[in-house]
This record gives C-alpha cells, sequence and structure tokens, in this order.
C-alpha cells in the first residue's frame, strides 16, 4: 500500500547546506598534522620556497599558532623568526614549523581562518588570540594596560640584543635613528627632533645593543624628549609621561627602570587586532 505523506507525521522538503569552506579548513589541518615540524632556523629556512601558503608554528612541541604568506613563505617565517629572537622567556630552540605551498587565488579563501575555525574545538590556538602576530598598534594605543596572557607580556622585547647594519663611525641622528629601525626585531617608532640631520653621534662599534644604541640617541636628544620600551616595542617622542607598560626609560642619556602593570583580564577581540599576514 502506498503511504500518503499528507498527514503522515513527516515533511517532504527541507533545505540542504554543503559547508564547502568547513571541508577545506578540515583537508588542511589534516595535511599539516601529516608534516613532521622542524626548528624555526635561517638553515631550514633556505630549504622553504618564496611561495604563497599556510603555515604552523609549535612551542615546545605543543601547536600555538596558524598563519598565511600571500607571496612568499620563507619571508614570512623569516620575521616571526627575527622577531622571536628579540624576546626575553623564549628561546628559538623551542619553536618549530610546517608548512604548505597553496595556489595564488587560494588566500581569498583566507585558508588561515578556516584552520583557526577547526582547531576551535581542540582548544583553539593560543598565539592567534594573544596578539603573537600584531603590527605596530599605533600612538593611540602606547597607553594600553595589556591583559595578563598577551604575548607582549608573556615573551617582552629584549634590548640585550644586537642591532643589525650598525657600522662604528661619526653618523647623524637622522640616520642612526634610521639604521635603528631597520635593525631591531621590533618595532622602534619615533618622531623626528629638531635638526636631527646636523646632530652627531660617535658610534664606538658595530656589535652594539639595542639598549647601548637608545642610550646614545638619548644623551643628544632635547631634554624635553623621551625613549620609552614598553612590553612590545620602543617609542621616541617629545614628552616627559609615564606608561602604566613601560619597563624601561631613557631621558637624557640616563636610563630609569619601571614596572609594567598588567590586567589579569582575559584578552579580547579588540585586544588582538592588524594581524600581520
Amino acid at each position: 500500500m502506498r503511504r500518503n505523506a499528507i498527514g503522515g507525521g513527516g515533511t517532504h522538503h527541507s533545505d540542504f547546506r554543503l559547508s564547502i569552506t568547513k571541508a577545506l579548513g578540515d583537508q588542511l589541518a589534516v595535511a599539516l598534522e601529516a608534516l613532521v615540524p622542524i626548528a624555526l632556523t635561517e638553515v631550514n629556512l633556505v630549504g622553504v620556497d618564496e611561495r604563497p601558503g599556510v603555515y604552523q608554528l609549535y612551542l615546545d612541541g605543543q601547536f600555538v599558532y596558524v598563519g598565511k604568506a600571500d607571496k612568499s613563505l620563507r619571508d614570512r617565517l623569516g620575521n616571526h623568526l627575527r622577531k622571536i629572537s628579540g624576546r626575553r622567556n623564549i628561546d628559538l630552540t623551542r619553536v618549530t614549523f610546517s608548512c604548505l605551498y597553496v595556489a595564488e587565488d587560494f588566500s581569498a579563501l583566507a585558508p588561515e581562518q578556516l584552520l583557526i575555525s577547526h582547531h576551535k574545538g581542540e582548544g583553539g590556538v593560543p598565539w592567534n588570540n594573544n596578539g603573537f602576530g600584531n603590527k605596530d598598534p599605533g600612538r593611540r594605543r602606547d597607553t594600553t594596560i595589556l591583559k595578563a596572557r598577551h604575548f607582549d607580556v608573556e615573551f617582552p622585547i629584549d634590548l640585550d640584543v644586537s642591532v643589525l647594519g650598525v657600522r662604528p663611525g661619526r653618523v647623524s641622528l637622522d640616520s642612526f635613528l634610521k639604521t635603528l629601525k631597520a635593525g631591531l626585531p621590533f618595532v622602534f617608532r619615533f618622531a623626528l627632533p629638531p635638526r636631527s640631520k646636523s646632530v652627531v653621534i660617535d658610534i664606538p662599534a658595530a656589535d652594539l645593543t639595542a639598549h647601548e644604541a637608545l642610550r646614545l640617541i638619548s644623551a643628544v636628544l632635547p631634554p624635553d624628549w623621551q625613549i620609552t620600551a614598553l612590553m612590545g616595542y620602543v617609542i621616541m617622542y617629545q614628552e616627559n609621561l609615564d606608561y602604566k607598560s613601560a619597563w624601561r626609560y631613557y631621558r637624557a642619556g640616563e636610563v630609569i627602570e619601571a614596572i609594567p602593570e598588567s590586567s589579569p583580564e582575559e584578552i579580547t577581540a579588540e585586544d588582538v587586532l592588524d594581524f600581520d599576514e
């Protein structure tokens, strides 16, 4: 006997949703999990092609970050290598990576977001949620009190790192500021003081640390200028202010230590902006 659908307790129509993006994210995750992470070193990056793709970072073997490179995986991973090398409380020997090459047009699908979504159910990706990939937050955020688990709080900048590209001799303040900005593994944002092209600095050696370089600059700045080392970057402006997230000041050649504040609150979406991918 043929069943009558009318009044039969079922339904004759419904919706079908094909989640293509979820399928892509799952396949990417599986492909990356099949790879063996290797140390994030200059030597190992030589073997990475200058092609677009996605990558994962691991700390002590634990998955902590996923990102993408629109043009060159080697360059993107090299940026992370340089950044981590300028941080305290972390050693590069603890960091490994794996990566996948993808077609250029695949980047429009935001593959790193697909991977982040995939791992949400598995505890998430810690460094994607704590500010690791952030760009310079800009002047208006210099006074921000960072949350306790922010990347810059857990791994503050190291002012004992060497500055790349420094040569001994007499150079203008203007020139030295530009060299320092290019040679540091963290952001150095500054305003140009008056007569910066005519003020001269004597550079004693090529192997200057960031601390030594900042002290030299501070000694030739006008007395109402200061250099401030925040948790994640350094700024230099005409001001005499105390920043809640500062841990060192340079004023008129003097070094003043400070105790930075951090908030115990959880990190929110507003704390994680402007990723560098």
